[in-house]
């Protein structure tokens, strides 16, 4: 008989979220992965595509994702299709980078991008069926609780995997440094995956009738969205605290350009960051059940690291700028994700989540924004102010959410 709150699917979750953390660490959005790219390619422009490319291929395929999924009455046996699907894409870029390398930079380039968008994109069904499972197996306070566990996981497999990286890319040159560090951390993800897919799940018995088009699911979809004012402002707001995105992936070719950036002052900004996670997981987010207040606070957080980046100008003010990146983003990673599970319906659950992911996700493409106004304008001092203006925005909206009914 299946048990809500069962330990033993908390420590398979935990479990999942420390070997994958272990794995796409080496391709941070805020550390390595612009300076990969920047080895292929000298355009700031691109940078911010590809830092889009990590997470922005989910987009497309969000909404046809609970089209399906609204119906299921199990999720795991698609989310292993999903996991197969990720890995291969993972495990492509290091071959990649191997076998082609500087031989044909622009080819390389592209592969990895394509390795990137085809990770993400499944990573659209797979969210689905990730947040359908935790409101399955755990109760709201009991959710919150796991998810903080899974955040130190992460944090802790992250710090490891900085250490691993710095290494790597202290001892080796590039672009094989980055082609050992994608192959390598391709066989911790299959544990990961291969962990998580053993949870034990329950039937969901309380399903919608999937529509029989998609084109009626997504007026459907669009009904739901405009009666909904407490859904529409989450959006809102959670699409904001993205903006982060439009100058976080240049603080660190920024600060290349203050001063010389060595393979382990590089692992060790991904520590400190880390630390930052487990901090705020463990003292902060684990302890807050109110995720509203919760979203608020991340905001503040984000934007005191921005207005400290206006000044930064030392490898140590550089590793508080990156403290705060990480007590930030896992405030907005578990405030987002259990806001939307605690408004929506049951039966809905999916296509709520759905719409939020899918409209909010739009935010995944402020790098390619902030590369533009950093070609254009050659100052990251307007990208970090704009970064700010948008935060702020968006903390004011965070505030007002309890108020809306």
């Amino acid at each position: 008989m299946f048990k809500i709150d069962d330990p033993k699917n908390n420590i398979k979750n935990v479990i999942h979220a420390f070997f994958l953390a272990l794995a796409i660490t080496i391709a941070e959005p805020s550390t390595i992965l612009p300076l990969m790219v920047h080895h292929f390619s000298n355009s700031v422009i691109m940078v911010g595509i590809f830092a889009s490319l990590l997470r922005g291929g989910a987009i497309t395929v969000q909404l046809y994702a609970a089209f399906h999924a609204q119906a299921y009455k199990r999720v795991l046996p698609y989310l292993r299709k999903v996991f197969f699907f990720r890995w291969i894409s993972w495990f492509s870029i290091g071959l990649s980078i191997f076998f082609i390398g500087d031989s044909n930079k622009p080819l390389t380039l592209f592969l990895i991008g394509s390795g990137l968008f085809f990770f993400s994109f499944s990573a659209g069904f797979g969210a689905i069926y990730f947040k359908e499972l935790q409101a399955k197996l755990f109760s709201k306070k009991y959710r919150g609780k796991t998810m903080a566990n899974r955040q130190v996981a992460g944090s802790i497999a992250s710090i490891i995997s900085g250490g691993v990286a710095g290494y790597v890319l202290n001892h080796y040159e590039a672009p094989l440094n980055y082609a050992y560090l994608f192959m390598v951390s391709s066989l911790f993800m299959v544990i990961g995956f291969v962990t998580f897919v053993t949870i034990e799940e329950p039937i969901k018995e309380n399903v919608s009738v999937k529509e029989k088009h998609f084109k009626t699911f997504i007026k459907n979809a669009t009904v739901t969205l405009k009666e909904d004012k407490r859904l529409q402002q989450q959006i809102l707001a959670i699409f904001l605290s993205f903006s982060y995105f439009l100058s976080m992936p240049f603080v660190i070719l920024n600060a290349n350009s203050t001063f010389t950036l060595t393979g382990w002052m590089l692992g060790g900004f991904i520590t400190v960051q880390m630390v930052g996670s487990i901090l705020g997981s463990t003292f902060l987010w684990r302890k807050i059940h109110d995720y509203e207040k919760m979203l608020s606070l991340s905001f503040l957080f984000m934007i005191a690291a921005f207005v400290i980046a206006l000044f930064a100008n030392s490898v140590y003010v550089y590793a508080v700028i990156f403290l705060l990146f990480g007590i930030a983003l896992d405030g907005f990673n578990i405030a987002g994700m259990n806001l939307v599970i605690e408004i929506a319906p049951e039966e809905k659950r999916p296509v709520y989540t759905a719409l939020q992911t899918n409209i909010s996700s739009f935010g995944l493409f402020f790098p390619v924004l902030g590369g533009v106004i950093l070609k254009f304008v050659s100052s990251y001092t307007v990208i970090y102010l704009l970064s700010i203006l948008l935060l702020s925005i968006g903390f004011l909206i965070s505030r007002q959410l309890k108020e809306i009914k």
